[in-house]
C-alpha cells in the first residue's frame, strides 16, 4: 500500500518527501520501525510513545502518527499526522492497512463480565451448522477451523485484530465472533470494526483496578452500543441485551439497530427450562420468529441465558430456529467453562474460569441448584483463589459467595504474579466469618495442594468446582509463567 493511499482521510496531513512511499508496516512498537514503516505514538500506562520519536524518525518510518509533533526531530522528511487520539488512529490505519477485513465478514461482538467466551463458542457451534465458517477470538485463543494462533489479551490491540480478521477472510471465514473486552473499548481498539450484532452478556464488578469505578466499567461497555454501533455500515443491525441484568436494562442502543432483550420472562427471547441436571439441560426459547425447543449437554443456568443469547445471534443472521437446536444438542463445551473431570469414583468434578464473585455465585447457585433437583445429599466443595496485581476490593466478595455456596472451601492461590500468595489470602479471608474458619473454610497456599484436600475430602456423589483458572495450562508466580492445569492436576488425583 503507498502511504498516499493509507493516510488519504487525513485532510491535516503533511506530506514531508514521502508520499508515493510504500508502507511496509504500522507499528506502536518503537523497537520494530524499519524502513517503509508508519508509527503511531500511543501513550500507554508506562511509556508514552512520543518520547522515542527522535529515534522512530531516524529509523526509516515513512510517516509517524502523533498527538504532539513537539519532538519530531526538525530535519525529518516523513509524512506526519497530528491527531487528538493516536489509540483511535491505530484502530482506523490497521483496518485500512489489512484491506478493511471486517466489511466482508458477519462480525458478532460480545461484551460483558461474564460468558464472553463461552457465548463466542456457541454462536461458532451454530454458524458452524449453518454453514458459515466462523472465526473466534478471544481469552483461550484466535481459532479457526484447525487454525489455532494463541491469545494474550481478550481483545488483541488493533493491528492483531485487524491482521486476524483479515487471516480469517484470506481462509475463507463467512463470519468473525470475538471477545470485546472493557480494555478494548476504552482504549478504540475496534471502533473500526463494522459490527452486525454486538451482545451484552452481564455487568458485575470486575478490572476497577484500571477503571476506578463500576460506573466507568459500564461506560466503557456502553461504547459499543452506541458510539461503535452508529458507524457501523452493515445493512441489518441487531443489540441483543439481557435484560435480566440491571445494567442490561440501563443500556442504550444506537437507534437504527433492531434491539433483542433475552431473559427468563417478558423478553424478546424467552427461555423456559424443563429439566436440569448433572448430564444438561431441556430448555424452550420462546422468540419474534418462532420458537426453539433445546436440548443441550451444559449444565446450569446461566449456560441456558448462554444458549439463548446464542440462538439470538443466529436468529438475526437468518439461521432458522432448528439449525440452532441442531448445533446446541452437539455442542460439548468450552475448554475451562464448567468443564467435566472424568473420573472412576462417582465424584461431580467441574473446572471453571469463575474469576468474580458474581461469576462463583453463578456456577455454585447452577450446581447448588441441580443438586436440588436431583433430590441428592451430596456436598458441595470448592476450591478458588485471588489473582495477584489485581482489584483486591474483589477478593472478600469471592469469600462471601464461596461460603454462602459451599459446603466446604480449600482457599488457595491462583495467580499471585508479583504479589506475596499468603496476603492475597489474607485479603481472601477477611470476607469469612472466624467461626467457619478451619471448620468450614480452610487456607491452602500451594494450589496443586488444595485440589488434591478437595478431592480427598469428596465422597461418591459430591460436586467439587475448582474455580478461577479455567482453561489456563500455566501459573504466574512473581514475573513467571510455570505449568499448571487445573484439568490435568485434578485428574492425576483422581485417577
Amino acid at each position: 500500500m503507498k502511504l498516499a493511499q493509507l493516510f488519504a482521510i487525513y485532510p491535516q496531513l503533511k506530506w514531508g518527501r514521502q508520499r508515493s512511499a510504500d508502507v511496509s508496516s504500522i507499528c506502536r512498537d518503537s523497537r520494530q520501525v524499519r524502513a517503509g514503516c508508519v508509527y503511531v505514538a500511543v501513550r500507554g500506562t508506562a511509556h508514552d510513545g512520543h518520547d522515542f520519536l527522535p529515534q522512530v524518525c531516524r529509523s526509516g518510518a515513512v510517516g509517524v502518527v502523533v498527538e504532539s509533533e513537539a519532538k519530531i526531530p526538525a530535519d525529518y522528511q516523513g509524512a506526519v499526522v497530528s491527531v487528538a487520539d493516536t489509540r483511535q488512529a491505530l484502530d482506523l490505519l490497521a483496518s485500512r492497512f489489512y484491506g478493511s477485513p471486517a466489511s466482508s465478514l458477519y462480525c458478532v461482538g460480545v461484551t460483558g463480565t461474564n460468558g464472553k467466551t463461552s457465548l463466542t463458542y456457541l454462536v461458532e457451534a451454530i454458524f458452524k451448522q449453518y454453514g458459515w465458517l466462523t472465526g473466534v477470538m478471544g481469552t483461550i485463543n484466535h481459532h479457526i477451523g484447525t487454525h489455532v494462533w494463541p491469545s494474550q489479551l481478550t481483545t488483541p490491540d488493533a493491528l492483531e485484530l485487524h491482521k486476524r480478521l483479515a487471516e480469517f477472510s484470506s481462509l475463507g471465514a463467512k463470519a468473525a465472533a470475538f471477545e470485546v473486552s472493557s480494555h478494548a473499548l476504552a482504549q478504540h481498539r475496534a471502533d473500526a470494526i463494522p459490527f452486525d450484532t454486538v451482545v451484552f452478556t452481564n455487568l458485575t464488578r470486575d478490572h476497577l483496578d484500571y477503571h476506578g469505578t463500576l460506573d466507568d466499567y459500564f461506560a466503557a461497555k456502553q461504547r459499543l452500543f452506541d458510539e461503535i454501533l452508529w458507524t457501523s455500515t452493515k445493512p441489518e443491525l441487531y443489540a441483543i441485551i439481557n435484560q435480566d441484568d440491571p445494567y442490561g436494562k440501563r443500556l442504550r442502543v444506537a437507534e437504527k439497530a433492531t434491539r433483542w432483550s433475552y431473559g427468563e420472562r417478558d423478553a424478546d427471547f424467552c427461555f423456559q427450562i424443563s429439566r436440569q441436571d448433572f448430564s444438561g439441560c431441556e430448555f424452550l426459547v420462546r422468540h419474534p420468529r418462532g420458537r426453539a425447543e433445546i436440548k443441550s449437554p451444559l449444565i446450569g443456568r446461566h449456560n441456558v441465558y448462554n444458549c439463548t443469547a446464542a440462538i439470538a445471534v443466529g436468529i438475526a443472521a437468518g439461521v432458522s430456529s432448528e439449525t440452532c437446536a441442531a448445533a446446541m444438542a452437539t455442542f460439548a463445551g468450552v475448554p475451562g467453562r464448567m468443564e467435566r473431570v472424568a473420573n472412576g469414583k462417582g465424584i461431580h468434578v467441574f473446572v471453571d474460569y469463575a474469576h468474580t464473585d458474581d461469576a462463583l455465585r453463578s456456577v455454585l447457585t447452577a450446581l447448588a441448584e441441580i443438586r436440588r433437583l436431583s433430590g441428592s445429599q451430596a456436598r458441595l466443595i470448592t476450591v478458588f483463589g485471588c489473582g495477584g496485581d489485581r482489584d483486591r476490593g474483589k477478593r472478600p466478595l469471592m469469600a462471601r459467595a464461596a461460603v454462602a455456596g459451599s459446603d466446604l472451601v480449600f482457599v488457595t492461590s491462583d495467580n499471585p504474579r508479583t504479589e506475596d500468595p499468603e496476603a492475597i489470602i489474607a485479603d481472601v479471608l477477611t470476607g469469612v466469618e472466624s467461626a467457619d474458619r478451619d471448620q468450614k473454610v480452610f487456607a491452602e497456599v500451594d494450589r496443586r495442594a488444595a485440589i488434591a484436600r478437595a478431592l480427598r475430602s469428596a465422597a461418591e456423589g459430591d460436586v467439587v468446582l475448582i474455580a478461577g483458572k479455567g482453561h489456563e495450562d500455566y501459573q504466574i508466580l512473581g514475573t513467571e509463567k510455570f505449568p499448571f492445569s487445573d484439568v490435568q492436576v485434578a485428574s492425576e488425583f483422581l485417577k
